[in-house]
């Protein structure tokens, strides 16, 4: 008998996933806990197509936004643990929101990993006429304690934490100004209305790239590849690396094997050209791997971020 290869059998995977699929006619829905069009969006639906090939059903993208993605997570908690729904989560959802809100309508428990898709820093940017680099802006903030405002997506988003982070390594402090989304906070960068904009790669590179502002850092610990010559905060204060994530989950009590068809699906999917493409060019790093390691991943930023936000005095409520 003809011995195969791991090689093969990696190969063959999604065709021998397609066959039992293909008499289920139940759609699978990927719940996204945003509005349309923002990068969790996008990368969704092209998942999806792809997904949609590998399992022999169609995969479909529903957006739910709300309460800080409470809304998308709560119906994906709640929904029959069959493999029909699932979600596209944020670090929000199972990072912060676990451990600010007392009386949360879900809980980590509630969902079973499928696959963690990616991790993403976020930027801080200063307009041409402001800080030219992390040293300088740290030394502009000692001259003006509290008046230099930074524009973020609330204080209990990753981005503000990700920023009262870099505010505490460098012991100074800055006046955060709360906006509904990137494109409000964005705006009122270009009006001049606030100095720095604190935001994930999705809006931080067309900024960049339009010369409409200077990124003075990532907080990822390594340099993001398509900005080689942007430093990380990590560079100027060792240790200190903020980022965020996407991944997908079913409800919890989803059978095994279930998980494992839409674990192989969505890897598979992670490998089309234009997911990797649509991912790198917004400056998430690519991951991928089994249902365990994903698990794993939940577990330790659990314990990472906890302590940080007690810290911080990020507000619960």
């Amino acid at each position: 008998m003809p011995r195969t290869t791991r090689r093969a059998t990696l190969a063959l995977a999604p065709l021998a996933l397609a066959t039992p699929a293909l008499a289920q006619s139940r759609t699978v829905t990927i719940i996204v806990p945003f509005a349309p069009g923002g990068s969790t969006d996008t990368v969704s639906r092209l998942m999806a197509e792809r997904m949609s090939a590998v399992l022999g059903q169609n995969v479909v993208v529903e957006n739910r936004p709300g309460g800080n993605t409470i809304v998308g997570a709560e119906a994906v908690a709640r929904a029959a643990p069959d493999g029909s729904t699932t979600l596209m989560a944020a670090g929000t959802t199972l990072t912060i929101n676990p451990a600010i809100h007392r009386n949360l309508s879900y809980k980590v428990e509630d969902f079973a990993p499928v696959m963690l898709v990616s991790t993403f820093p976020f930027a801080v940017i200063a307009r041409h006429n402001g800080p030219a680099d992390i040293a300088a802006l740290a030394a502009a903030a000692r001259e003006r304690p509290g008046r230099i405002t930074y524009g973020t997506n609330g204080p209990t988003t990753l981005t503000n934490v990700a920023m009262l982070m870099v505010l505490e390594r460098m012991g100074v402090t800055m006046q955060d100004v709360t906006y509904r989304g990137d494109a409000q906070s964005q705006t009122a960068f270009m009006a001049g209305d606030i100095d720095l904009l604190v935001v994930a790669g999705s809006t931080a590179l067309p900024v960049f790239r339009n010369n409409q502002g200077r990124i003075l850092g990532w907080t990822s610990a390594e340099r993001v590849p398509s900005t080689p010559d942007v430093p990380t905060f990590a560079e100027s204060y060792p240790g200190l690396v903020a980022e965020s994530w996407f991944g997908l989950l079913a409800p919890a009590r989803t059978p095994p094997a279930t998980v494992e068809r839409l674990n192989v699906a969505a890897n598979e999917a992670l490998r089309e050209p234009r997911v990797r493409e649509r991912l790198t060019n917004e400056a998430q790093f690519l991951k991928g791997g089994t249902p365990a390691e994903f698990g794993a991943f939940l577990a330790s930023e659990a314990q990472r971020w906890r302590p940080v936000l007690s810290r911080l005095e990020v507000p619960q409520n």
